[in-house]
């Protein structure tokens, strides 16, 4: 596995490919660098300050190995990265919670988890950005390393957590519960 994908690398097509990823923005660059670090990390047990200080200093908007990486958001970045192991300990028992049965957090590919811990904390502590807006940018992100099922997953997973973390952004303004719970007013 690179720490180099199609995503973080200039684009030379005019038009983006339908069935992949789309070219990211500064806020996806650094989504997608995120991933890579806290995959890094998880893989190579490489320190946080060691990681961050690495993609900081030769990684987003530079020149590695001849490959010029896209610009990124810097603070965007190192937010998700550090939010992420902050919070990690609330996040895996979440995320696990909306994998499907028999399928344990631990014995998703490492790659995923940084994915979905990632979206994970986005979706906690960024109210700011839509939850739809989150849930698109990560299946991107998944897209952008994956071609069969796992975006997919990262949708189904992300949705889950978004409907239990914002449900007030996925109802129906005009539909508001009765006491029962049923929808009819």
């Amino acid at each position: 596995m690179t720490d180099k994908v199609e995503q973080s690398k200039p684009h030379t097509d005019s038009k983006p490919k339908d069935d992949g990823p789309r070219p990211a923005n500064k806020r996806g660059v650094a989504r997608l660098a995120a991933v890579q670090a806290l995959y890094q990390m998880d893989v190579g047990g490489a320190p946080l300050s060691d990681v961050v200080s690495e993609f900081t200093a030769f990684r987003l908007g530079k020149e590695l190995d001849g490959e010029q990486y896209r610009d990124a958001d810097e603070q965007w970045f190192k937010d998700i990265v550090k939010g992420v192991v902050t919070d990690q300990k609330f996040l895996d028992p979440f995320i696990h919670t909306a994998l499907s049965e028999g399928w344990p957090l631990k014995r998703i590919d490492s790659l995923l988890r940084a994915i979905l811990r990632s979206g994970g904390f986005e979706l906690l502590r960024r109210k700011d950005v839509p939850a739809r807006v989150i849930i698109s940018e990560y299946i991107d992100v998944a897209k952008a390393f994956f071609q069969e099922d796992e975006p997919g997953l990262v949708n189904g997973v992300l949705d889950r957590l978004a409907h239990d973390l914002r449900n007030s952004e996925f109802v129906a303004p005009d539909v508001q519960p009765d006491e029962a719970g049923t929808g009819e007013a």
